[in-house]
This record gives structure tokens, C-alpha cells and sequence, in this order.
């Protein structure tokens, strides 16, 4: 529907160009009633004119919608699958910003392809469709041949414009794309800062996190300037050529063919003859600057295509990441120390592509397995223990020995790089994580958390059994509360 909204603003502009030669025609003449009535013809296209124009704009941003939809679709389910969104935080390091890349990205990227259609499709057609007036019109009024001249002094500027801009455009897209990821690197002291702010403000840090955030904002705006000076250049020689060379071009271009004109004998009055020419220039005129447009937007859409790739480039990659790392494939950079520790020593014998085994099973088992950090750190190079149904194990040790790194093996967190793991299905154990986490919504959303009420409800769990447990806590009163 779009494209045929664009087909038919084509051809009201072609009406359009026609009948401003006609009220020209009629004041030339001094034909009154002419006038009256070509004014009222115009007014009333004015009409489905707006409409168009309304429903084109309407329209692109409906589909900067679905393709929005359907991109956010693909990659949600990718992102929540398979425990990706932790995946891709703490096991690689590829995307800094994964929610800037789902959001501001995604939504660029789709506004910008949906506008590139409008952008090229529409002056394609209008360039087809007005040039084949233009030539209809000369051919009309001078023969078959006198189209020619014009026609090729067209070709001929277009030509030139195209291979000037093409030397003298900078490299839009990986302007874009580096924009874009200093903005996310700014978004993201932002966010890091709120979420440590309590720890910050114990140690006093607000001098040094100030600086950190001016840091990533000098980079931000500098990079930014950056753009901007590039674009006076380029600007500056695209307005010449497309603004002055262009009109110059176009009005030999008109002039051509009434130079060459010949009217026929109806026209025996000078006056008639004048009218005719006017009638013929102006709606020449309105052909020409119309096809005008519709080159200048094709050419200017090379600018926007390129920062489309930008956009483009940082969507792919987040597929790309996203592909690996549900299928298990991490890049993470490591950081060694050069003191040759055992933790070092140990990690650099240790193939971080291979994987071990893991089985389903009723109790817990952990054979010759290494625990790793995602750095790649050995925390400990060989465990082994097992724990049947009924037994209770307890683990001591120091901060940093890989105590909560064991769970987060055991639950699918981090991968088993090498040995043996049997531990029961993950509906069959239960695993509480070190920081409490609060979900969106009411107090009985979070009592039921990861369950939804649709889901409690087919399980059978009903308010008073959730009211039971909150007394057996001794919470009850906060359902008093609510």
C-alpha cells in the first residue's frame, strides 16, 4: 500500500505541473473565467494531495513499525533463550551495551530502512515518468530529434555530480557506527554509576566518577564536531552542484527546446503564441524540477545508505554475538597476569574451546572439573565431590576461591571446560542467587516469580496456598498491607 501511495503522489505531481501551465496560459491571455476555473481545478487536487503526502508519511513510519517488530521478535528470542542476556555480559566481551544495540539501534536502523524505501522508490519513479513527459513535450513542440540535446546535457550533469560527491564523500558509515558505540560507552557510565552509586558514595569516589563521565562526553562530542566539519565540506560541494550547476543545467535545459519550437498556424496571434510558450515553459518547468528532486533525493540517499551500513554493521554483529554464545562460543578478552602464578600456569594449559561432560541425574556429581572465571583464571584446577539426595554438604573458603563459581557451573551459568558434571534437571533444584532480586509487578508476582498467575493457576496454586506460605515466613502482613 505504501508503494502505491507513492505511485500516485507521481502522478498528482505530473497533473500538478500541468495545470500551473494552464493558469499561466489563462493570465497571459487575460481569460477570467479560464482562470477562475483552473484555480478551482487546483484547489480541488490539493485535496487528494494532502491526503497522499499524509498517508506516505503515515505509512513509513508503519513500516518502521513492523520492521521494527519483527526484528525485536527474532532478537528477544534469541536474547532470552538459553540464558543469552547473561551469556553475553559476563562470558564475552564483544558487546559492551547490549541493551543499546537492542533498543536505539534496532529503532534506527528500521526507521532508516523504512525511509530508504521512500527515498529511492518514489524518485525512481519520478524520474522515469517526468523524464517521459519532458521528452513527450519536446518531441511534441520541436520533432523527434530535438529531445536529444536536452537529454544528454542532463546525463551529462548528473554523471559529473555523481562521480564528484562520490570522491568527496567521507566514510558516513563508520562515522556512524563509532558514534554510536561512544554513545553507548557514555550511556553506560550513566548506568554504571546509578547502579553503584551507594558504593561510590561510601568511598567517596564523586571526583573521580565526574571525571569518567566529562571523559566519555569530551569523546562523544568531539567525535561529534568531528562529523559535523566533514559535513560543512561535502555539504557545500553537493549545494553547488545540485542547488546552482543543477538550475543552470535545467533552465538550458527548457530553453532548448522553445528556441526551437514551432507552433502551428492555429497560433496566428502573436498573443496566442505567447501564451503557448509560457504554457509550455512552465509546465516544463514543473517536470523539470520535480525529476530534479527525484535525482537529488537518489543521489543524497547515498549519503543515507552509508550510514545505514553503520547502523546496520552494529545490528549484524549483535546477531552474530548473539548466535555464538547461545550455541556456546565466547570471546572474552583475558586479562593475564605476568607474575607466573599456578592460576596462570594453569590457564594457559587449559583449552577454553573444549567442553566437558554434563548428565542428568538425581544427585550431584563433580569429576576432575576445573573451575573457571570467564577470564579465563583457574580458581581451582581439579574438583571432585558428589552429593546424594538427602545429603548436606557445606563449602567454606575465602573470598575470590571459587565458591559462588561452583554454583554458577552447577546451574548453566558457566561453561564445564573439561571433566564430569551429573546434577539433577534444572525444574528439580532450586538455586537462590547472593543479591535478592525484585521483579516488576505485584507482591504476588514476586512470590510466584519465575511463574506467571496463568501458569500457577494451571499447576494449581491458589491465593490461600500462597497466603499459607507467606505465614510460614512469618510475611503475612505485607499482604495486609497491599
Amino acid at each position: 500500500m505504501h508503494t502505491l501511495f507513492l505511485v500516485a503522489r507521481t502522478f498528482l505531481s505530473i497533473h500538478v505541473a500541468s495545470l500551473d501551465g494552464e493558469i499561466v496560459k489563462s493570465i497571459v491571455e487575460r481569460k477570467g473565467s479560464a482562470f477562475a476555473w483552473n484555480i478551482l481545478k487546483w484547489l480541488g487536487m490539493a485535496v487528494p494531495a494532502t491526503y497522499v503526502n499524509s498517508m506516505i508519511r503515515f505509512l513509513e513510519s508503519k513500516l518502521s513499525i513492523a520492521f521494527r517488530t519483527r526484528l525485536n521478535t527474532h532478537f528477544y528470542d534469541m536474547y532470552m533463550s538459553n540464558d543469552t542476556f547473561y551469556r553475553v555480559e559476563n562470558l564475552d566481551s564483544r558487546l559492551c551495551n547490549a541493551d543499546q544495540r537492542l533498543t536505539e539501534d534496532a529503532a534506527k536502523f528500521c526507521t532508516n530502512l523504512a525511509h530508504l524505501h521512500s527515498q529511492l522508490s518514489k524518485p525512481l519513479l519520478d524520474v522515469v515518468l517526468m523524464g517521459g513527459q519532458l521528452i513527450l513535450l519536446a518531441r511534441e513542440k520541436t520533432g523527434k530529434g530535438s529531445a536529444l540535446l536536452p537529454a544528454g546535457l542532463a546525463a551529462l550533469v548528473v554523471y559529473a555530480t555523481v562521480k564528484v560527491l562520490r570522491y568527496v564523500t567521507p566514510p558516513f558509515g563508520q562515522l556512524v557506527a563509532e558514534q554510536a558505540r561512544r554513545e553507548g560507552r557514555y550511556r553506560y557510565v550513566h548506568s554504571r554509576l546509578i547502579a553503584n552509586a551507594e558504593e561510590v558514595a561510601f568511598y567517596g569516589g564523586s571526583e573521580i566518577e565526574h571525571g569518567i563521565l566529562q571523559q566519555s562526553y569530551t569523546a562523544l562530542v568531539k567525535h561529534m564536531n568531528a562529523i559535523y566539519q566533514l559535513r560543512v565540506f561535502y555539504s557545500m560541494i553537493e549545494g553547488f552542484f545540485m542547488k546552482y550547476v543543477w538550475s543552470a543545467a535545467g533552465m538550458g535545459m527548457i530553453a532548448l527546446p522553445a528556441f526551437f519550437a514551432q507552433y502551428s498556424g492555429d497560433d496566428r496571434l502573436a498573443s496566442a503564441s505567447i501564451s503557448a510558450r509560457t504554457q509550455d515553459f512552465v509546465t516544463a518547468k514543473g517536470l523539470l524540477v520535480s525529476a530534479a528532486d527525484a535525482v537529488e533525493r537518489i543521489m543524497s540517499s547515498y549519503k543515507e545508505v552509508t550510514e545505514l551500513a553503520g547502523y546496520t554493521a552494529r545490528v549484524h554483529e549483535m546477531h552474530e554475538v548473539f548466535e555464538e554464545v547461545k550455541h556456546g562460543r565466547y570471546h572474552k578478552v583475558r586479562v593475564t597476569s605476568e607474575g607466573g602464578g599456578g592460576g596462570a600456569d594453569a590457564s594457559a594449559a587449559l583449552d577454553m574451546s573444549k567442553r566437558g561432560e554434563v548428565q542428568h541425574s538425581d544427585a550431584i556429581t563433580f569429576r576432575d572439573v576445573p573451575i573457571v572465571s570467564p577470564n579465563g583464571d583457574v580458581l581451582v584446577e581439579r574438583l571432585s565431590f558428589a552429593v546424594q539426595p538427602g545429603e548436606n554438604l557445606l563449602i567454606t573458603g575465602p573470598n575470590g576461591c571459587g565458591k559462588s563459581s561452583l554454583f554458577r557451573i552447577l546451574g548453566g551459568l558457566w561453561p564445564v571446560f573439561a571433566g564430569f558434571v551429573a546434577k539433577p534437571h534444572k525444574r528439580d533444584i532450586f538455586y537462590i542467587p547472593q543479591r535478592p532480586y525484585l521483579s516488576i509487578g505485584t507482591l504476588r508476582d514476586q512470590v510466584i516469580y519465575p511463574d506467571t498467575a496463568e501458569q500457577c493457576a494451571a499447576k494449581g496454586v491458589s491465593d490461600a496456598q500462597l497466603l499459607e506460605v507467606m505465614g510460614i515466613v512469618h510475611l503475612q502482613y505485607l499482604v495486609e498491607q497491599e
